[in-house]
Formats: structure tokens, C-alpha cells, sequence
């Protein structure tokens, strides 16, 4: 068994496999199930490695425990880039589940036809650590690369053109690199609003979105059930992963509140192309800027399963319940409606119990 990538999904399905039996490869003995957890991180903690510095315990969206044990009680003061990733370093300790890191997973294929002994029963999972190249052979492959790896950035004509910054969220640090300075804020989601609070503290802004925003006062628990049920649809079609906030709608958190009071929370259409000095609204106007921040997003990082040719004409992958429909012997965990750290949890789990089922372990 292999499990690529170590953040939530990866680990949950880690501990899973330790309770269900199965060994760590270098602990195994003869006849033992083995499983092995590749990352190509330096160190532990997923994407929580890299968010941006004030991004404290107390403004992190979503937070939800690895299985087995609880997030520890700290200082909500604390940067999440701190506290998590020592939090995953201890689970990976306590768990004894033995990631590998860095490793980079270049491909997943599929056994060769006809090769002596094995028919087209297993899949081959290539990667490299540094230098040096690695081979596994497994009966399933559990892939939880999530998104963080592949920031979205839009096409919009003369974007080459602008003579100021532009960076992803990816890459934001703080706000302060930025005072003085004009800056376009682009997006609809958590970390467009989060980030505009912080920024416009400190510094002019202009926010702009495709969409008027949706905004919820509270979390629907109905409606975010239903939001899930269409994701999952959509997965299961082949059709490119949609984010829960985007059925959902956005939570009016307190840093949209805070936004609002300040005058910052003012939505402007979307602009129609970049020039060196500015973006261009749809009304003709210039609207000079020093900055284009794009807050837009993410996308599955998966281009090593390419080899496996799952790719839909639509772009996107079909799965159902974790499995991929037209290889299952491939898990996506972390993707499409179990993106969000409690459905990672719950795939890691459910994709074990799926193949432990299958393998008659119990």
C-alpha cells in the first residue's frame, strides 16, 4: 500500500492502516501487509507549513483534529504556520507511521501487461528523493496531494504586461510588504476577505470578484449537506472538483465585519484586461495599481496520475466514495467534496475500510 502525501487526509489514512494491521515497510515481517506515507515536503504539516504568518489559531477556518487525538489546547494567538505543523510532527511520532520525506511522486502506472508473475494487477508508483530514484509496487495507491502544490491563476489578457507585483496566495506572507502600495485584491473566498481585512489596514485596496458574493450568517447545515451532494455528483461525473464554499456561499465572518466597518468591503466587477499600470473595468476606467493579489484558488494536484489516463474530456477525474471509478485500485482522499479537514479524516478512514474489506482483513 502507498499513501502519497502527508497532511490530513494522508495521515488519517496513515493511522487507519496501523489499526487495521497493516505494518510500516521497514518494520515488517514475513506475510505482514505493508503501507509506506511519501511526502514531498522538507517537514511535517501539509500546506499549514505555508500560510501566512498572521493567521492565528483563533482566525483559521476549519481546524478539525487527526483522528486519535485532539488538536491541543494553545494560545489562539499563536500563528497556525507554528502550531500545526509541530502538532502533525507529534502525530506522525505518537503513530509511528514513518513518512518518507522529500519524496516527489514523478508517476503512477499501471503494472505492465503481460510482465512475468504479476498480469496487470498492481500499480507502480515512480518517485525521487533528491536525487535518487525510488519504485513501490502496490496492490492500492491512496493519493492525498490536495491542492496547495497548484495555485489557480486566471488568464486575463496583458497580464505579462503589468509592470508591478502579482503574486498568488500561495506566496503572501504579511501585509506589511505592501504598504504604500495600491492593492488589487481578486477573489470571493475565505482567504480574499481574510486577506482583505488584513491588507487594508495597512495599505489602499480595491477588491474585486466575478461574483457578487453569497453571504451566510451562519453555517446552514442543510444547505452545506446539499452542497456536498453536489460535489459529489460532479466528482462522480468527471467534472472538474468545485470548492464547498462555492455552493455553499460565503460565511460573514468577523473579518468581513471588520472590512465593512473600515470601507474596504466594497465588491467592483471583475476587471477586463491588465495593463502595465493598472487593471481596466468593464465601464472603460483604469484603476491604477502597484499589486495584483490573486485569492483564486487552488487546484487538485494530481498530474502524476496522468499515465493512468483518467482525465475526462471535462477535466476532472471520476470519482465515487474516495475510489476512482475507472482505476480502483486508486484512492482520492482530500478531493472534490473531502477537501475540507473533517471529510479528509473521514475519506482516509473510509478508503481503509474499503480495502481492507476487499482483501478479507478485518
Amino acid at each position: 500500500m502507498v499513501v502519497i502525501g502527508a497532511g490530513q487526509a494522508g495521515l488519517s489514512a496513515g493511522y487507519h492502516l496501523q489499526r487495521r494491521g497493516y505494518v510500516p515497510v521497514d518494520e515488517a515481517g514475513a506475510g505482514d501487509r505493508t503501507f509506506v506515507v511519501l511526502d514531498a515536503a522538507e517537514g511535517p504539516g501539509g500546506a499549514w507549513r505555508h500560510r501566512w504568518e498572521s493567521l492565528t489559531m483563533a482566525t483559521v477556518n476549519g481546524i478539525f483534529g487527526l483522528p486519535g487525538a485532539p488538536v491541543p489546547a494553545v494560545d489562539q494567538a499563536r500563528p497556525s504556520r507554528e502550531v500545526l505543523p509541530a502538532y502533525f510532527a507529534d502525530y506522525e511520532r505518537r503513530f509511528a507511521l514513518d513518512v518518507r520525506r522529500p519524496v516527489r511522486v514523478r508517476s503512477v502506472r499501471r503494472t505492465p501487461p503481460g510482465q512475468a508473475g504479476s498480469g496487470d494487477a498492481r500499480l507502480v508508483v515512480v518517485a525521487t528523493r533528491g536525487t535518487d530514484a525510488e519504485g513501490w509496487s502496490a496492490g492500492h495507491v491512496i493519493n492525498a496531494t490536495g491542492t496547495w502544490s497548484r495555485p489557480f491563476w486566471p488568464h486575463y489578457p496583458g497580464r505579462e504586461s503589468f509592470r508591478g507585483r502579482q503574486l498568488h496566495v500561495h506566496d503572501y506572507v504579511r501585509a506589511e510588504e505592501f504598504t504604500g502600495q495600491r492593492v488589487v485584491i481578486v477573489g470571493a473566498g475565505i482567504s480574499a476577505t481574510q486577506l482583505l481585512d488584513e491588507i487594508s489596514r495597512v495599505t489602499e485596496t480595491f477588491w474585486v470578484t466575478r461574483r457578487e458574493p453569497e453571504w451566510q450568517q451562519a453555517p446552514a447545515s442543510g444547505h452545506f449537506v446539499e452542497a456536498i451532494a453536489s460535489v459529489e455528483e460532479r466528482t462522480r461525473q468527471g467534472l472538474p472538483p468545485e470548492s464547498i464554499i462555492s455552493v455553499t456561499g460565503m460565511l460573514r465572518g468577523p473579518w468581513v465585519e471588520r472590512a465593512e466597518a473600515r470601507g474596504a468591503l466594497i465588491r467592483h466587477p471583475m476587471f477586463t484586461r491588465i495593463e502595465p499600470d493598472g487593471v481596466r473595468m468593464p465601464d472603460g476606467t483604469l484603476e491604477a495599481a502597484d499589486v495584483i493579489l490573486w485569492a483564486t484558488g487552488f487546484r487538485p494536484a494530481v498530474s502524476h496520475l496522468a499515465p493512468l489516463g483518467l482525465r475526462t474530456p471535462a477535466g476532472g477525474i471520476r470519482v465515487a466514495d474516495g475510489r476512482a471509478l475507472d482505476e480502483p485500485r486508486l484512492f482520492l482522499i482530500g478531493y472534490g467534496p473531502s477537501q475540507s479537514t473533517v471529510g479528509a479524516n473521514r475519506a482516509g478512514r473510509d478508503a481503509v475500510l474499503a480495502i481492507v474489506a476487499e482483501s478479507g482483513r478485518t
